[in-house]
């Protein structure tokens, strides 16, 4: 047997992560990947990106003491691998590749910008055939702070995919003009999905994670649209401090949660899908399975 640490910092729009796993191979078995540690910080790149069009010097110093505790926990954990992907906040920063290199010189951690379509195609690494039924058809909704990915699935096999600026972080700031995406989200989705039946929404994200554990189906159970929906209504009566004191949402997920059922809830009326599965699958799980079978 071998067991081996890889390890996947995710550099998103809302919170940055580290994921720690143990690779474990043993002959005569599939390679089993258990998480070892899990470290999130609140970073909201997002908030600068999305409104200032520049990552703040103020988060650009979160940043480098983040990577250099990531650094540190790393060589503790005796990690052989890692990778460090940043989307669209990073991305479309006007200094985003300045910031990523000054991080490079200074922690010693270098971060690839990568796009919505590589974003989904390092997700799609991770175990989502598993709940794919051939004869079926899904909509893969990823909702992200600063983007949402759509891929549509039909009889196993990828049918359309689709990127668009819109997500929680996004939403929030009241000076975004995000009418023509939601109308052109609507009609791609409509137009990619009108012809197939049976049709379900698989859901990842942080905040369909934290959904469907409020909920308290088991996993693998799935969500009702008439439940996304009450719960949706549920949570705007509810402020944003209330949110916090009593549901226990950390600060920064009782604002953007919201947001986030609203996309959900969209993609499952265009696509007349009454149920969405939550495998609870991220791009830092891809990036480990990427690591593992060296496509990244």
């Amino acid at each position: 047997m071998e067991i081996e640490k890889y390890a996947a910092i995710d550099i998103g729009s809302n919170a940055i992560r580290l994921l720690i796993s143990n690779v474990i191979e043993d002959e005569g078995y599939p390679t089993t990947f258990k998480k070892s540690s899990l470290v999130r910080v609140p970073i909201r790149l997002g908030a600068d990106t999305f409104t200032e069009g520049i990552i703040s010097e103020e988060n650009k110093k979160r940043m480098i003491d983040a990577m250099n505790a990531f650094s540190l926990l790393m060589n503790v954990h005796g990690v052989v691998k890692y990778k460090a992907c940043a989307t669209s906040a990073m991305r479309e920063a006007s200094n985003g590749e300045e910031v990523a290199q000054e991080i490079l010189d200074k922690t010693n951690v270098k971060i690839d910008l990568i796009d919505g379509k590589e974003e989904a195609a390092i997700i799609f690494s991770t175990d989502l055939t598993d709940y794919i039924d051939n004869d079926k058809s899904y909509l893969y909704v990823d909702v992200g702070g600063g983007s949402t990915e759509f891929t549509i699935f039909s009889e196993g096999k990828i049918v359309n995919s689709k990127s668009f600026k819109i997500g929680t972080v996004r939403l929030l700031s009241p000076d975004q003009k995000l009418k023509p995406i939601w109308k052109e989200m609507e009609k791609w989705i409509k137009k990619n999905t009108k012809d197939l039946e049976k049709m379900s929404v698989i859901g990842s994200g942080g905040n369909i994670n934290k959904i469907h554990k409020m909920s308290g189906r088991t996993p693998g159970k799935p969500l009702s649209y008439i439940y996304m929906n009450a719960q949706y209504h549920f949570l705007k009566e509810l402020s944003y401090s209330e949110r916090i004191s009593e549901l226990g949402l950390n600060p920064d997920r009782a604002d953007v949660i919201i947001p986030a059922i609203k996309i959900y809830l969209s993609a499952m009326k265009w696509g007349n899908a009454r149920k969405i599965f939550v495998p609870k699958i991220g791009l830092s799980d891809g990036i480990i399975k990427g690591l593992h079978s060296k496509t990244l």
